[in-house]
């Protein structure tokens, strides 16, 4: 029998959409995909450069299991430069990736009980790290008329004597929110009548943002750095998803506990990789700030489609490549053959399976009334796919 932890343990529930999404294709069918949570660009050149040197000089072994001392220098650098954030390479780990640094930072901080607060639409492996922890996942659902965002009320509300943790996401996966920097100063006036909660910021879209600069939690309120974690990675800005990089900035002692467990689990991430990374960091962003320009042109785009539909609601996301737009006025209504769209994941296979257009239904991120719609794929797919949406749309009755 395998343990009660992984029976209990519920799939990824965007899996339904993309195992569907893969069959068609493979029928022939002539899918758009929106539903990819990762650039369709390259990694730029000087950084697979980087690896392929290492890899010509031998740099084939076991590195550090926090990371190589050259590229926790580089992240160290990299967060004084942009962040305005002063660490030493001994509060940063390396990681398999971002994800992998949020898993063990729950491992690391929660026992049995401690609740998380996890404001939603949220990212679907928030809900699952924090109950594999044996923590406890506390929603707060926020509001489509406020961009998504969190509210200092919200927050408060949601704390109890058992909450060990808020988790952050700006910019936000699904939605594309971005909290501005007076909204963070409101939500750390509430953290600070709470010093023994800790603050997991997860930033990995740092680099994808359109209207204003980056601000983290820990550049408007420095004080509370002793207890907030930095979670960031080299994924999604640098296009870097099937490289597995990623890290945490924080206390020492929290590193060393989410040290102790890497150790254990996985070890330190491949040494290749870690030098694409020192490269990423330590040469210019020209090519971060081109994707971030074509993101951009895409994003005004979705956004003004979306809106000349019939029903749909979206607001112009702040940053990452997602919209989130609402799509409460098709719940209820029938297809052709009188089938009812009761969910979102309803809506989403009925366009699938009718338009050959996949996008992720918001009930895989907490919010039923939402679709997700990634625009990280050409100009001219996303023509294509926003047509066939409004038709799908209009032919539900």
């Amino acid at each position: 029998m395998i343990s009660k932890r992984a029976a209990s343990l519920a799939p990824s529930a965007t899996l339904k959409v993309s195992a569907r999404a893969k069959e068609l294709q493979r029928a022939g069918k002539p899918v758009i995909s929106l539903s990819a949570g990762e650039p369709d660009f390259k990694t730029p050149r000087h950084i697979c450069d980087a690896a392929i040197k290492a890899i010509n000089d031998g740099f084939h072994g076991y590195t550090m299991n926090t990371g190589t001392p050259e590229l926790r220098e580089a992240i160290a650098a990299k967060l004084k430069r942009d962040n305005g954030l002063s660490y030493k390479p001994g509060d940063i780990i390396v990681s398999n990736g971002a994800k992998q640094s949020i898993g063990f930072s729950m491992l690391a901080l929660l026992d049995e009980g401690d609740e998380v607060i996890i404001p939603s639409p949220y990212w679907v492996s928030y809900p699952a790290m924090v109950e594999l922890a044996q923590g406890k996942p506390v929603f707060v659902r926020t509001d489509f008329d406020n961009n998504y965002r969190m509210t200092p009320d919200q927050l408060e509300e949601a704390i109890t004597p058992k909450t060990k943790a808020l988790i952050l996401c700006s910019p936000s996966n699904p939605t594309g929110s971005q909290y501005s920097e007076d909204e963070l100063k409101a939500l750390a006036e509430v953290l600070r009548h709470h010093p023994d909660m800790y603050i997991i910021s997860d930033e990995i879209y740092e680099y994808i943002v359109f209207d204003q600069e980056h601000v983290g939690i820990g550049q408007v309120a420095p004080d509370l750095l002793s207890r907030t974690l930095i979670i960031n990675g080299f994924s999604k800005g640098f296009a870097m998803t099937g490289w597995r990089l990623g890290y945490m900035a924080g206390p020492s002692y929290v590193v060393n506990a989410v040290a102790k467990i890497q150790s254990q689990e996985t070890s330190a991430p491949s040494s290749i990789s870690q030098k694409a990374g020192e490269a990423a960091y330590t040469n210019n962003l020209d090519e971060v700030h081109k994707m971030q320009k074509a993101f951009k042109e895409r994003r005004d785009y979705i956004v003004e489609a979306l809106n000349s539909i019939n029903g749909v609601r979206c607001f112009k996301p702040g940053g990452a490549f997602y919209a989130f737009p609402d799509i409460s006025a098709f719940l209820g209504k029938k297809d052709a053959s009188g089938k009812e769209i009761k969910t979102s994941t309803d809506l989403c296979m009925y366009l699938l399976d009718e338009y050959e257009i996949a996008v992720v239904p918001g009930d895989a991120f907490g919010e039923p009334t939402g679709i997700r719609i990634s625009y990280a794929t050409s100009m001219d797919q996303l023509e294509v796919a926003m047509n066939r949406l409004k038709k799908g749309l209009a032919a539900l009755k």
